[in-house]
């Protein structure tokens, strides 16, 4: 099992990493695994526009192919133009959610700030 969470915790760096290289701006990794809830972390980017953000979806899901991981979201609508959501699976279990936001959204919903304020999450 402690294997497992290891591998999480390097894929979800590796992706911190993929999206700061590719100009993302302000990315933050919220760990949540001592929750026990949907997901192990969260990732959270700001883009600059909407072809940035099809850009990093992009870099994403090539990431996620490459090394087998399973990658769902929503179809993209005019209303994702300023917040998309990827779900990164992570074979056989574990998963990490990358949200891509706009700057103006992202200050809007402050997830970084509603998580951070409950007990037990790290930012790194």
């Amino acid at each position: 099992m402690e294997d497992l969470s290891q591998e999480i915790e390097n894929k979800t760096r590796q992706i911190a990493e993929l999206l700061n290289d590719h100009k993302g701006q302000d990315v933050c990794v919220l760990d949540l695994r001592k929750f026990q809830i949907w997901t192990d972390f969260f990732v959270i980017v700001t883009v600059s526009s909407k072809t940035h953000m099809d850009g990093l979806e992009k870099h994403i899901r090539e990431f996620c192919r490459d090394r087998e991981m399973d990658v769902s979201g929503s179809p993209r609508k005019r209303t994702e133009d300023e917040w998309r959501l990827l779900e990164l699976g992570i074979p056989p279990y574990g998963s990490i959610v990358v949200h891509l936001m706009s700057s103006s959204v992202r200050e809007f919903y402050e997830l970084e700030r509603l998580w951070v304020s409950l007990e037990h999450v790290r930012k790194e």
